[in-house]
């Protein structure tokens, strides 16, 4: 999977900026109809329980790649905290 960062704005303040909004994209190279939604339920399962790390106001976006569907859920949760962890890191470098 990618997943890319965009960080709130630049101001000093994000007690303003509101929740961070995520958003995924599950392209047909992963797979038909019914196996791309089980991926999307899958993510979107994970990504509930991590979406409080992420910086109020940002947006995430992940995008999953072929060969995801037959992943398990524990290596999936690896493979999506690895990802979160080096996307927010970047961010807070590039600040």
């Amino acid at each position: 999977m990618v997943v890319h960062l965009l960080p709130a704005g630049d101001s000093a303040d994000t007690a303003d900026a509101g929740p961070a909004s995520v958003g995924l994209v599950v392209g047909r190279m992963v797979g038909g109809a019914v196996v791309r939604n089980t991926v999307r339920r899958r993510l979107r399962h994970l990504l509930a329980e991590r979406v409080d790390r992420l910086p109020a106001g940002s947006k995430l976006v992940v995008r999953a790649l072929p060969g995801i569907a037959g992943a398990p859920s524990s290596a999936l949760a690896r493979e999506l905290d690895a990802a979160i962890d080096r996307a927010v890191t970047r961010a807070e470098q590039r600040r």
